[in-house]
């Protein structure tokens, strides 16, 4: 497969250098993308220029993924209206030891002269004496060429300090001494990096007189202009503590039809004709979600394993299906508290349904999910409390033979507003 058109058709390419091409046209070619370790997992928005070094790699080239122990100390100006909080080197360290395991998820390191590799710009910057790189490194750029950059002209009027000035001429000899010790010709990050990424073609050039070639991919937004990867909660993260399975799942599956055709070129590996085909059949029943599914279900199994996809499919098919009062009954207490992750959460004795009790009394004076009985009974009055996916009514009784897991009760408001009363 030819690279630049495999990326063309998938919407992946903002720029390019003009003979990348040709360069890569000539056999199998070494490119990086960076990434800095300023948290402790990388979030679903590190997944475009990662699914650019898989698409990369399958393309017959040979991808590396740098974490920067060093650049994550120094921090990114690009695209940030502020200075950012420095991190410790052992906060750095960490976040690379975490993050390394996800950057493997995606590659393969046992591909012959194609095999990937995680490096980490720490390993040749601790030696780097300070006096020697500006004598040796930064002569090479001009004051005037790192001024004329859009992430430093982007600061001028709020303040850049010299720290994060600096980094371009970190990441240009990153590149540089990727070119030297990896014989990597090609960078890739995303359409902010382009200044960065220039930085160290140009220093290629002025110390060893060869070619560094680059390219970037669009920023992604949303169909409705808003940032891809953020929610109202924040990042969606890769790491299954930060943000669930369940929850990372139902991201992908709720996008737009819009977003849904153009994520699905993105973040999967399917070919042209496979995604055509794919478009035609959702178009066609779009109320079946064929898209959201299928990019949902790829996403999830890469990231978490197939194991916890098709767990998150269960729990959805009882949650949101029909007749799923019984099933309801069938969640683990774990997948429970996975789903239902970030909702309100009450308390209340056990022993209050020892003899049974009636819902307003149990909403109101047990637990305090409301604080009138009024309102409860206008509620109760039009149908709109259910507990455990079953509506009830002023007449029901509740008892603790209802509880899930033996210690909570599901009530839902509506169509979409859910509390959690847990017994103790």
């Amino acid at each position: 497969m030819d690279f630049i058109n495999e990326m063309d058709w998938r919407g992946m390419i903002h720029n390019s250098t003009p003979d990348l091409k040709d360069v890569l046209k000539e056999g199998t070619t070494t490119g990086y993308v960076g990434f800095d370790p300023t948290a402790t997992s990388l979030h679903i928005g590190n997944l475009v220029p990662i699914m650019l070094l898989v698409h990369y790699q399958r393309c017959g080239h040979k991808p590396l993924a740098l974490v920067g122990g060093a650049t994550g100390l120094i921090g990114d100006p690009s695209g940030k209206s502020a200075e950012r909080n420095l991190l410790t080197i052992d906060e750095i360290n960490h976040n690379v030891s975490l993050i390394k395991p996800q950057l493997e998820l995606f590659l393969d390191f046992d591909y012959g002269d194609r095999s990937a590799e995680i490096v980490n710009n720490m390993d040749w910057f601790k030696d780097v004496n300070m006096i020697t790189f500006f004598r040796d490194i930064g002569k090479h750029l001009t004051l005037n060429y790192m001024m004329a950059k859009d992430s430093v002209q982007n600061r001028i009027e709020t303040g850049i300090s010299f720290t994060e000035f600096s980094y371009q001429l970190i990441q240009a000899y990153d590149f540089y001494f990727l070119h030297q010790n990896k014989n990597c010709m090609v960078q890739i990050g995303g359409s902010d990096q382009w200044g960065n990424i220039t930085a160290g073609i140009e220093l290629i050039k002025k110390i060893s007189g060869s070619k560094g070639h680059a390219l970037t991919t669009p920023l992604l937004t949303k169909s409705d202009g808003s940032k891809f990867g953020k929610t109202e909660s924040g990042n969606i993260w890769l790491d299954s503590k930060q943000t669930s399975p369940y929850k990372f799942y139902q991201y992908w599956l709720n996008v737009s039809d819009e977003d849904a055709e153009k994520w699905i070129k993105i973040f999967t590996i399917l070919n042209q004709e496979e995604i055509n085909d794919l478009v035609k059949k959702h178009a066609e029943e779009p109320h079946l979600r064929l898209l959201q599914k299928e990019l949902a279900r790829r996403i999830t199994s890469r990231v978490h394993g197939s194991s916890s996809y098709d767990q998150c499919v269960r729990v959805s098919n009882i949650l949101f299906g029909k007749n799923t009062a019984d099933q309801l009954k069938e969640i683990t207490e774990e997948e429970f508290l996975m789903v239902f992750e970030g909702v309100d959460q009450y308390h209340a004795d056990r022993s209050s349904l020892t003899n049974g009790t009636d819902v307003t009394t149990l909403l109101t004076d047990l637990s305090g999910a409301f604080n009138s009985k009024g309102e409860v009974r206008r509620l109760l009055q039009s149908n709109a409390i259910s507990i455990n996916k079953l509506k009830v009514n002023i007449e029901t009784t509740i008892a603790s033979s209802d509880l899930l897991n033996n210690k909570y009760l599901l009530i839902q408001k509506g169509k979409k507003h859910y509390i959690i009363i847990c017994f103790k």
